[in-house]
């Protein structure tokens, strides 16, 4: 079941080591919530938790890629693993945005209005938000470190990044 599980994981999110992580997530969530089900249930509530570990691999991979899409025009081309956009774009000048002082005015814009509407996020979404996209946690991690389900976290984190695009948005920053 377990081969089965990875090549039809590997095949939906099209990448080995998710596809691993996926299956584990689901072989773990199946033995936690599940183990006092009869053996008979096993295939079914396998296939069912796999398939919703795929869909949220999925909108988790959609959410970054908005985010990092608009990040990443802001950020410069030969950045590091350690570099932070907020702490650089206040000191540095290395964006080809940046090349002109109009440019230059108009990144600092842009990084203070996302400061700015990241701060008036609910302190939950907030604290979600800046856990799963600046710190790169993942949904687990992130609810325990909130002290909350995992279904929260997802919650907090769809409702943060959809009130930053329509912020943003109506400022006229399109991602």
């Amino acid at each position: 079941m377990e081969r089965r599980a990875f090549r039809q994981a590997a095949y939906a999110v099209r990448d080995d080591e998710s596809a691993l992580d996926i299956v584990q997530e689901t072989m773990m969530k199946l033995s936690e919530k599940y183990g006092d089900r009869p053996a008979a249930e096993f295939p079914m509530l396998f296939q069912r938790i796999l398939q919703n570990g795929i869909r949220d691999h999925h909108r988790r991979q959609r959410v970054r890629t908005t985010w990092t899409t608009l990040f990443s025009m802001l950020a410069p081309k030969d950045h590091d693993d350690d570099f932070d956009l907020l702490e650089s774009m206040a000191t540095e000048n290395t964006s080809k945005l940046a090349d002109t002082p109009d440019g230059r005015l108009q990144q600092t814009q842009v990084m203070a209005l996302i400061e700015h509407e990241i701060g008036r996020l609910p302190p939950r979404q907030r604290e979600a938000f800046l856990m799963r996209y600046w710190e790169d946690m993942d949904v687990a991690e992130t609810a325990r470190a909130m002290g909350c389900s995992e279904g929260s976290v997802k919650t907090h984190c769809s409702r943060a990044t959809h009130a930053l695009a329509a912020a943003l948005k109506a400022k006229g920053v399109s991602l």
